[in-house]
């Protein structure tokens, strides 16, 4: 047995090693919405070992938050987002840089404000606004930077049918299908998404205007967006060492 103190990267370090440690250590992520899935995908990158966390969300906790998001106890109800999601990182590693931008992503300007954020190694679309996803891959893919996008996980029951995908091979996902038109309209090509391909729940139909206007209008249980978050924490953390 060991002297050696325990870490809380001791685990992680037999995966990756010491170069895959160092290498996360010393990449940025900027995950935009805090969320379900955001919350979950930051507080797993936090866990993870990823170094740099640019977190940014414009929204309060509010008591509907409680069944989904990592960041939302009635402790933080009325709290804003950004600045939870930066403490509950720090206190899983404090030696974390981390920006913490409480601030709403306009339609024009978005590029503006997004460049005057730390330079990003890889970026994680988790907000449901139809108009600023799109601007998220415009300035994402101007600028070279990796993007996950996800998709919608309203109405939706089986995590299992979650996965990784081009936006044009996407099925059964109504903010997926007004994504696919409009990216063709604009020049926005290979966008990296996480999405269902089950069948929402039926319910009343959601127009394009809605989701415009609106982003989701849906149920959501409690499971679906943090198992989308921690989907994409992985596949952030397993581009950013390396591994296929």
């Amino acid at each position: 047995m060991s002297d050696e103190p325990e870490t809380p990267r001791d685990r992680l370090r037999l995966i990756l090693g010491d170069e895959g440690l160092r290498r996360l250590d010393e990449a940025t992520v900027l995950v935009i919405g805090l969320g379900g899935v955001g919350s979950s995908c930051a507080e797993a990158l936090a866990r993870g070992a990823v170094g740099g966390l640019v977190l940014l969300d414009r929204d309060v906790v509010s008591p509907s938050n409680i069944n989904r998001q990592a960041l939302a106890f009635h402790s933080t109800v009325g709290r804003g987002k950004a600045d939870v999601m930066r403490e509950m990182v720090l206190d899983i590693n404090p030696e974390a840089r981390v920006e913490a931008v409480r601030a709403f992503l306009p339609k024009d300007g978005l590029a503006d404000a997004l460049d005057a954020l730390p330079r990003p190694d890889y970026v994680v679309d988790a907000i449901d606004t139809l108009a600023q996803k799109l601007g998220i891959a415009r300035w994402a893919q101007d600028h070279g930077y990796p993007l996950i996008s996800s998709m919608g996980g309203g109405n939706k029951l089986d995590p299992t049918r979650l996965r990784f995908a081009r936006l044009e091979d996407t099925v059964n996902d109504p903010l997926a299908r007004v994504m696919r038109k409009e990216c063709r309209r604009r020049g926005i090509h290979d966008l990296q998404v996480l999405f269902s391909d089950e069948k929402p729940l039926s319910m009343r139909p959601i127009t394009d205007e809605e989701w415009e206007k609106n982003g989701s209008l849906l149920g959501t249980m409690s499971y679906f967006p943090p198992i989308m978050g921690q989907m994409i924490a992985s596949r952030v953390i397993r581009d950013l060492v390396g591994f296929a």
